[in-house]
Order: C-alpha cells, then structure tokens, then sequence
C-alpha cells in the first residue's frame, strides 16, 4: 500500500487536531448528508485516516465505524490533490477483489476529495458512494469540493478548540520529558496519543511506532495478560500496579503504573522502571528465605539428633530454595573413598544415592583445596579444568553445573584439630549455571550447622555405647547384689536358727531346775536372746534386705514379752506409737534389748498382785536424734534407788546399751509411774 510522502508529519498533524474516535457532532453529520443530498448517492462519509484504518467522522448509509487501512479507498484518495473518481469499481484491477464490491453491501460507484489543510497535509476526504456504476457532473463535483473545504474549515476551527491552550500544552509536554517517568496520553479509547523520552527509552518503542504497531501485543505477548493491562488502563485508576513487559531484546522488564483521568476524557499514564526495587525486594525475600532455612535447619539439630533425618530434611530444603537439579552430601572414609550419605534431585535425573560410585578422584590427590576449608563454584565442569576422572564422575550424573562447600569438624583431644567429614553439594543438571555469591555462602553457613549436628550426632553415639556399658556392669552389679542378698538372708536366717537353738536350751534347762531364781535368770536371759532372734527373723523375711520394719518389730517384741510373762488379757494395756525410722542391724539389736529389759521390769515390779496398768513405748526422729520413750503407770522405782549403779543386770545393761552402743543418754522420771526417756544420734548423722 503506497503512503504519503510525509506520512510522519501527516500523522503528527492529524493526531494533533485530538478528533479522532470523538463522538458525532451535527455540523460534520450535515455536511455529510449535504453531499448525499448534492450528488444523489445512498451513501456518503467524512472520514479520517491514521496509521491503521479509516475511521468515519461522520456516515450516511452505512453503519460501520472504521475499515482498515489496507481496504479503505480513502487511502487513495489522500494520495491526490484534486477529486478521486471511480466510475466503475468492478472495472478498476485495484479493487476487483474487494470484499466490499464482490460482497455486500456491493459497491460500484466511489467519488472522494481529499481533505487537505492550510499546511498541505491531508487528513481524510469527503466521499460519495453508489451501488451502481455512475459518475458526477462537473456541478456535482464543484458542489463536492465546496462542501469537503467546509469540512475542512470545521476540522481547523476543532484544531483551535483543542489548542487554545497550546503553550501551556506545550510547557506540559516540556515538563513532562524533564520528569524522570514514563508518561503516555491516551484518548478516550485508549490510543496513545503522546510519550516522553523517558518512555521511549525505557521501552524502546517511539511515538510513531505506537500509532502504527500494535505495541502492547509486542509488551505484553500473553493475551490474557495482556488484557489485565488494557483492563487497568481502561479503569484509569490512580493506584499504582506492577507489570512485567518485554522488550524488544526479550528480556523482561518490572515496571510500575497508575492512571490519572483528564478533565477532557483522556488518560494519562505514569510509569516507572523498578528493576532496582524488585532486585531490592528479591535480595531481601533471599536473604529472608536463608534466615528462614538457617533456624529451620538450627531447630531441628536441636529437637533432634537423629543425623540422618536432619541430612535428608536439609538437602530437600536446600533443593528448593536454590531451585537446582540435585543437593547431596558426599561423606568420606579414612582412605578418602566416600559414599553419598542424602540426596534430594528432581524426578527424571539419575539418582546417586546408593548408588555404586567408582571413584579414585580423591584417593589419588584431587580436591586438596577442601582440606583448608575452600568452596567453590562452577558455572561449566567443561570450562573449569577439570581432571578426567572428576569429569567421568560428574558426567555419570549429567551434571553441568555445580556448588561445592566442604564439611569440616572438629575432633576434640589434647588439641583441637580440623578435619574433613564430606561435602555439601549443589548440582544443575539441565544446563550450565551462573551461580550468585550468596548462594554459595548459604552452602558455607549450612555445613557449620551440620558439622555441629554430625559432632552431636558423634556424641549420642559415644553416650549410648557408654550407656550401654553402665547398663551391663549395672546388670553384673545387680546381680551381684543378687547374689549378696540371697548371702545376707541366710547368714540371718542361721543366725536366728542358732539363737533359736540356744533359746530352746535354755528353756530344757529350767525345766530340770528347782530354784525359781535360777529359773527366772534363764527366762530373762531367753527373752534376751528371743528379741535378737525377732531382728534376724525380720530381716531375712524382709523383701528389702537390710530395712527393717522397726513398728512390727516393737509390737512383736512387746506382744511376745506379754505372753512369756503370762499377762492375763486386759490387764496390762500395751500402747506403742512408732514412727518410720531408720536403724540399723546393730541399732535395732541395742534398742530391742533396751525395750525388752525395760518392758520385762514394767511387767515384773510395776504392777504388783496383779494390778491393771499400762504401758506405751514412743519411737521417733527429732531433728538430728532418735528418741525412744517407755512408761508406764505403775508403783514406780524403789526410793532412793541408784539405778546407774544397782545390782540389777538389766537396768545395768540399758545404761551401757544407750550409752556406750547407741552413744546416747538416757533420763529417768518417777511421777505416776516410771518413765525412761532415750536419746542417740541418727545412724547418718554418728559415726
């Protein structure tokens, strides 16, 4: 299709005259009629042409708004000076194909005059249509001419109106390129009518270029991303949207806009390039997910110290956030063969874990770097001078790109030393990779983490092999112990028999004798023997070897002393209050003596011709002491007995048993009775 010589200037005026897409006006639709009227053709239109269609102004007897430029015969008609005749379009070759003469509405006749401004530009024409073949008379065509001057007469007084303000339009447009924005008018149907330089730059699309291209297909190739665009542009909503476009080099660039509505309908967009704010935002989202990572992964050290499970968390976790093919960790033996210890790769890629891996790399010298703590990235394995045997290695795996970053521990000893457990590695397996500084420092910060867990992981294991030692020496210990209690119960068990035995000689032996004193030395004596027997025969029945159940102890003592001494029932009441206290066997030997000595003189002087009485026995701990108290309600002590000094065996022997055996002391009433009040140190508390 031929254009204009000046069709740059051509456009630039026309899109000034801001009359394009305009509503209908009365003066252009009668004008238009007018030649309809003149030239008695069913059909006649006022149009103007632009970059890409004609679009009607003003329309009799047709409907449609606009044709495309390639079909419009106005894109003839403004290519001359004078009127545009076809008498018969079927007959001209330019148009024998054209749908709108081979298909309705059928044109045949077409006659237009170009609508040529006082600068000599033309905007459009004035044109007449018939569905029959015809021409016009020289008085049609006078009358043609006079009306499109009219048209043109109203067009400039429409370019007047619209500029009457054209310096400040033009101190706008001034200010506006200084303005380090994109900013774009737009008329009310969205068609860009004017951008900045700044715009221009940042886009790489100029004005002309927007009023001939569809621009935003090129900005915005998806179509229903395109159109959340044009929706927003069309709302003229003053907030501002981010929008991702691309440029002609395909990169794609972050932009920012918002909309601000003109008082005449038109829109003006403001726009900025925030590359620099989003590379801001996505450094600290980075940062933020690292953060994120470092506590995740230091949390689960801490709530576990199960190694594998926290291995096989963090190479996943590290998978994602680098978004790479394949995370690893590589572990070595003492003769620097290793094997892959977790592994978290995306589906389709070859999996190493478990995998057999012939590899002499390091065995042979290689990687001596990571000894000292060296990292490294590698964008290519293919441009990194690798050795062979790392290239074979890696291309097993098909990895093109890889981060490296060894797991250094430290071994605890006389000195500390550094040593080097393994690897944390990052592999790209679908293509090289220009890897960033932070991702490669995000591997260094992790391996301190699992270094920290592999030495936690090292002391478990330490600890449960000592565990379980402890729990086998406590097993022989106990039964040991075993074997000591089951000793221990029968030593008391024959001790008791033994004492039973000489207790039963005892008692053949009094039968055999007359005299009642000899008689009642020997029953003392086997009820002396009897409260030591009565200890030894709780201790081994005790399911406790070794405590002894000091209140059954007492009230046996003393119910068996009721008996020997044949108290007649509900004579003599026995009172005992006994605490938990804790004696030992010597302990308990010296205190059932006492008691029994005690008890025996209550039952034999207290209560004489067989009076009623009572007698209560009080055992308990007071602050560092052991205190036993015995009373009872009868005639009480001689006068003026020394019972420290008496020929009484049995007072004789309490006072040597509290303070001698028991290391204690012992005090003596006489009000209503007798009471003897003793008192020893606690078996923890006395040597």
């Amino acid at each position: 299709m031929q254009l204009p010589t000046n069709e740059s200037e051509r456009l630039k005026i026309l899109y000034e005259y801001q009359i394009l897409d305009t509503q209908s006006e009365e003066t252009f639709d009668d004008l238009a009629q007018l030649a309809a009227d003149f030239c008695e053709t069913p059909v006649a239109l006022i149009s103007l042409v632009d970059a890409e269609r004609e679009w009607f102004k003003s329309k009799v007897g047709v409907t449609i708004l606009e044709v495309p430029r390639n079909l419009a015969f106005g894109s003839y008609t403004i290519l001359e000076n004078e009127i545009f005749i076809i008498a018969d379009i079927l007959q001209d070759q330019r148009f024998i194909d054209h749908p709108l003469i081979i298909s309705d509405p059928f044109f045949r006749f077409y006659a237009g005059v170009p609508l040529i401004n006082s600068s000599g530009f033309s905007l459009g024409c004035l044109s007449v249509m018939d569905f029959e073949p015809r021409n016009l008379s020289i008085k049609e065509q006078k009358a043609l001419k006079a009306l499109a001057k009219q048209v043109i007469n109203y067009l400039d007084l429409h370019w007047k109106k619209a500029n009457n303000n054209k310096e400040n339009y033009e101190f706008l447009k001034l200010v506006f390129q200084s303005i380090p924005l994109m900013i774009a008018l737009n008329d009310v149907n969205g068609k860009v009518q004017w951008v900045n330089y700044n715009l221009e730059e940042t886009l790489g699309w100029n004005l002309q270029e927007f009023q001939t291209h569809n621009v935003l297909a090129e900005l915005y190739p998806d179509a229903e991303y395109r159109q959340t665009v044009i929706d927003f542009m069309q709302s003229a909503q003053p907030i501002w949207h981010d929008f991702k476009c691309q440029l002609k080099n395909g990169s794609i660039l972050d932009t920012s806009w918002t909309n601000v509505r003109l008082i005449n309908g038109q829109t003006l967009g403001i726009g900025q390039d925030i590359t620099v704010r989003k590379q801001t935002e996505q450094a600290f989202q980075t940062q933020a997910e690292r953060e994120q990572l470092m506590r995740t992964v230091s949390q689960r050290i801490r709530q576990s110290l199960n190694l594998q499970d926290i291995l096989n968390a963090t190479v996943k976790e590290v998978q994602d956030l680098l978004q790479v093919d394949r995370v690893l960790v590589y572990q070595f033996a003492p003769d620097m063969s290793g094997k892959i210890m977790a592994e978290s790769v995306t589906p389709g890629w070859t999996v190493s874990l478990d995998a057999e891996i012939n590899d002499i790399c390091f065995q042979l010298g290689a990687g001596l770097g990571y000894y000292q703590g060296k990292k490294r990235a590698i964008p290519n394995i293919y441009t990194a001078g690798l050795t062979d045997c790392h290239l074979h290695l890696l291309t097993q795996f098909e990895v093109k790109a890889n981060l490296i970053v060894p797991i250094i521990i430290e071994k605890s000893g006389e000195s500390s030393i550094s040593c080097l457990w393994g690897l944390l590695i990052a592999h790209q397996c679908s293509a090289p990779r220009d890897w960033e500084e932070n991702q490669l420092d995000l591997l260094e910060q992790l391996t301190v983490q699992i270094a920290i867990a592999i030495q936690q992981s090292t002391i478990l294991q330490q600890a449960q092999i000592e565990i379980a030692q402890r729990q086998k020496a406590e097993l022989k210990l106990r039964s040991a112990l075993a074997e000591k209690e089951v000793l221990l119960k029968e030593v008391h068990h024959r001790v008791k028999n033994n004492l039973q035995i000489v207790s039963s000689l005892l008692q053949l032996q009094s039968q055999t004798l007359k005299d009642p004193e000899i008689i009642k030395a020997i029953q003392e004596s086997k009820n002396r023997i009897e409260s030591i027997s009565l200890i030894h025969k709780n201790l081994y029945t005790a399911p406790n070897i070794g405590k002894l159940d000091v209140a059954d102890y007492i009230n046996n003592l003393a119910a068996g002393l009721l008996i020997s001494y044949q108290i007649k029932p509900d004579t003599i009441n026995l009172h005992t209050k006994i605490d938990s206290v804790n004696l030992n066997v010597d302990e308990a030997i010296a205190c059932g003596l006492v008691i029994n000595e005690l008890i025996s003189n209550s039952l034999k002087h207290a209560f004489p011709n067989n009076q009623n009485g009572e007698i209560s026995i009080h055992l308990y701990t007071n602050s560092s002491n052991i205190e036993l108290i015995i009373q009872d309600n009868g005639i009480g002590l001689p006068t003026g007995l020394n019972w420290r000094n008496t020929n009484s065996l049995g007072l004789s022997l309490v006072y040597d048993l509290v303070t001698e055996q028991l290391e204690g002391n012992i005090i003596v009433e006489c009000n209503q009775g007798t009471l003897f009040h003793i008192q020893f140190p606690q078996l923890t508390l006395h040597k």
